[in-house]
């Protein structure tokens, strides 16, 4: 019998094209990878894309070829554009264990030589002068609440409580703060990126997909030299943005579920006794409704009682979905959009919606000159807005609310909860967290008892201790 082999195509020896042809010509061809991948080069490599991938739209093929792509002094706005790609991974600059320097920031290219710049870099500035003015009174208040512990050492101490402080003072910045973004993705996923990127209605967005495609091209040639602005991308974001109704006034809902699967237990109950049955679904969705209440705990003992903190539950608890309307604060949707198997359909940057106010900011003495730079930043996005809307995002700070559309299944809520209600999750974020488990296990107690969500503290808990 022939020797199983495991090894690599190591990307030092052979390019992301060539690796990408190596493993797509497997499928036709008896020979080792090692063999096909010795008769390859880049020009044969590229024939091949130009025919398979490009005429005949075998696009699977270029997801072999693997690109890890840094982006610099990018602004927030355009980090998000960047991250709507669920299939790619992305390390980015934390707001929260990092501090911004006074220059750190885009100003949007449509602002050249446009009246309302000269406001807009004055208001930035403003906010980024607050903002490093408050880090160290919210410091001294942070110091107090959280003294040093014996024998701990200066940097392990600052390290500790520099996200309690840094937290609170993260709120006072724009989204028109640079941040760095490292970004690995596939030949197809970059394809895709570049086509909405280069269709992005803000000028930065677009010249960033030209930067990337230049920069790929050098890599996978053929894979994006077709990637160009999509027309459909294009027309219907414009003609949605002409039919948009005026916004609302904020209300006090700030985490709605709107809609959910009724049956979800059920299906989630019936596809896990599927999987290991030889009956119809259908057979298996009946024998769970018919079942007593004790049976079906005792099957979602089986499903769900061995679980720890640190596994992935089965693939079945996503036949079970829900939909949440939600109200957050802009720093912790920055957070929120790492949650890619979401569906999530974010509105605009606004400043119309009000703004949080973190309660260390109050006892350090700083809500003064708090509320002012945040109603400064109100006021100069109202005239932005009236110029350009996507333009006037770039002016507003963390501290104001977003909303935000997001679907998932169980599975992505196990996940979801468990990691952003921790006692090291923003408070931001963990009041989210809390209130979508508190929702999740309203309608599903059978299957939501068993997310691990802390027990010590509830929404209601941190809006409290964290927000005035």
């Amino acid at each position: 019998m022939p020797k199983r082999e495991i090894y690599l195509l190591s990307p030092k020896a052979l390019s992301p094209e060539t690796i990408a042809v190596a493993f797509a010509k497997t499928s036709r061809s008896p020979e080792s990878f090692r063999e096909i991948a010795a008769e390859l080069n880049d020009e044969k490599s590229a024939k091949f894309h130009e025919k398979w991938v490009v005429g005949y739209g075998h696009a699977s093929v270029a997801e072999h070829a693997v690109l890890h792509l840094a982006l610099e002094n990018v602004s927030r706005v355009a980090i998000e554009a960047i991250e709507s790609n669920r299939l790619a991974s992305y390390t980015e600059k934390s707001t929260r264990y990092q501090k911004w320097g006074a220059g750190d920031f885009t100003v949007p290219p449509e602002l050249d030589g446009h009246p309302l710049k000269d406001e807009f870099v004055g208001t930035v500035q403003s906010l980024f002068d607050a903002y490093a003015r408050s880090l160290e009174p919210v410091k001294a208040l942070a110091t107090q609440q959280a003294p040093r512990r014996e024998n701990e050492s200066d940097e392990a101490y600052d390290r500790r409580i520099r996200s309690q402080y840094v937290d609170a003072c993260r709120f006072l910045l724009p989204a028109a703060a640079n941040a760095n973004v490292g970004m690995t993705a596939n030949g197809r996923v970059i394809e895709n990126t570049l086509r909405k990127l280069l269709s992005h209605p803000l000028a930065e967005v677009r010249q960033i997909g030209e930067e990337i495609k230049r920069e790929a091209k050098g890599e996978i040639p053929t894979l994006v030299k077709y990637a160009e602005a999509v027309p459909y991308l294009l027309e219907s974001v414009r003609e949605l943005s002409a039919l948009a109704l005026p916004p609302a006034k904020q209300t006090s809902r700030f985490c709605e579920l709107i809609d959910y699967d009724e049956y979800g237990e059920e299906k989630i109950l019936a596809a896990a006794l599927y999987r290991f049955s030889g009956i119809p679904y259908t057979q298996a969705l009946s024998a769970v409704r018919a079942a007593a209440e004790p049976v079906r705990r005792q099957w979602a003992e089986s499903l769900l009682g061995r679980l720890t903190r640190y596994d992935i539950p089965l693939r079945e608890l996503e036949y079970g979905t829900f939909t949440f309307d939600l109200l957050m604060d802009q720093g912790a949707y920055a957070e929120f959009k790492r949650h890619r198997m979401m569906t999530q359909t974010p509105q605009r940057l606004t400043c119309d919606l009000g703004y949080a106010t973190p309660r260390r900011i109050v006892e350090a003495g700083f809500e003064a000159d708090y509320r002012a730079a945040m109603d400064s930043a109100g006021e100069a996005y109202r005239k932005l807005a009236a110029f350009n809307p996507d333009v006037a995002q770039y002016v507003v700070p963390n501290g104001y609310h977003r909303r935000v559309l997001a679907s998932f299944n169980l599975r992505t809520a196990y996940h979801f909860c468990q990691l952003r209600s921790a006692a090291n999750a923003h408070f931001s974020i963990r009041k989210i967290a809390q209130r979508m488990a508190e929702e999740i296990r309203r309608v599903h107690p059978l299957l939501g008892e068993f997310m691990f969500v802390r027990d010590d503290e509830s929404w209601q808990d941190v809006d409290e201790q964290y927000f005035v």
